[in-house]
């Protein structure tokens, strides 16, 4: 499967999103496309034609900084789109990939040795790729049980997760196919829907994340596992796949409708580990009073019943 499918697929998506009227072309007599021509798209962006229609079949390498600025310009890229078009852009050849975060691990501290290592109460390790997760992480996710935190890698895959995230949601307890990944659990269990409000939203925003990691790690095997395997699974996943959206996961807010808990409105922020190539630490946290004393209900029923956690077993007192 070609994961990335390249900077021609996705220059020739954008073009088709962009209306003559926005790009301020005249409009003269019956268009066979709502969007952009290849040849407006050149004489916007102060490139030849001959130029331009290379790069939409992939036969010109290394465009330049001020081209992909150009072209960024033109297809009124919003910056995660813009932040893409340039990892696609450096494919070329300019840059080594950065390695799987599995490749990074320090020898010691594999899955069975990180699972092992374990000591900290509220901080479990799930058995996926590149569950390596240092010890000082771990601590964190422990220092920050009031709130729902978790480990996330490109692939969506979640090494390492404190127990309020882990009643949150329950795919960072694992799910159709293995070990727990969210981007598997969104698509493929039934209970995300329950659990996601407006699942339809977290699913574009899924495929979105994805998708841009795809640009950033080309090389990410992993990656390329999870894509083609929902590709096969589950037809809502292929359309959105196919529409190229991007968007890279750096803030936001998320609601949930939780079993236990009932609705809640919970921020997020995506934060790098710089010294962890491609791990991201993600914290959600209360927007209003009504979700703190939500999120406080889920953790102490969560310390009454370790052993459950959202989406595994509906509790008789269950309500919302």
């Amino acid at each position: 499967m070609d994961l990335p499918t390249g900077l021609g697929s996705f220059l020739t998506s954008r073009r088709a999103r962009v209306t003559p009227r926005q790009a301020g072309v005249p409009v003269v007599g019956r268009r066979r496309v709502a969007g952009l021509r290849r040849e407006e798209v050149a004489e916007l962006a102060g490139v030849s034609l001959v130029y331009y229609t290379r790069l939409e079949q992939g036969r010109a390498r290394n465009p330049s900084e001020a081209v992909l600025a150009a072209l960024a310009r033109v297809l009124r890229l919003d910056p995660a789109e813009r932040s893409h078009l340039y990892d696609l852009a450096q494919r070329t050849g300019r840059r080594t990939p950065p390695p799987h975060p599995a490749a990074a691990r320090e020898p010691g501290t594999g899955p069975a040795d990180a699972e092992s290592a374990v000591r900290e109460e509220g901080v479990r390790v799930e058995g996926v790729p590149g569950a390596g997760v240092r010890e000082e992480v771990r601590l964190l996710l422990h220092a920050v049980g009031a709130v729902p935190a978790y480990v996330l890698t490109p692939a969506m895959d979640v090494p390492a997760a404190n127990d309020l995230a882990r009643a949150l949601v329950g795919g960072l307890s694992g799910g159709p196919g293995g070990g727990a990944n969210l981007a598997r659990y969104v698509f493929l269990d039934a209970g995300a829907r329950e659990l996601y409000p407006h699942w339809d939203d977290v699913a574009r925003q899924t495929v979105g994340f994805l998708r841009f990691s795809a640009g950033r790690h080309p090389g990410d095997a992993r990656l390329a596992s999870v894509v083609a395997g929902l590709s096969r699974a589950d037809e809502s996943f292929r359309r959105l796949w196919a529409a190229h959206e991007v968007q890279e996961k750096t803030h936001g807010t998320k609601s949930f409708r939780h079993p236990v808990a009932g609705r809640l409105d919970l921020a997020y922020e995506t934060l790098l580990l710089p010294g962890d190539t491609g791990l991201s630490l993600v914290v959600l946290t209360a927007t209003d009073p009504r979700t703190e004393a939500a999120l406080h209900l889920l953790g102490s029923w969560t310390a009454g019943h370790p052993e459950q956690s959202a989406g595994k077993r509906r509790p008789a007192s269950a309500s919302g």
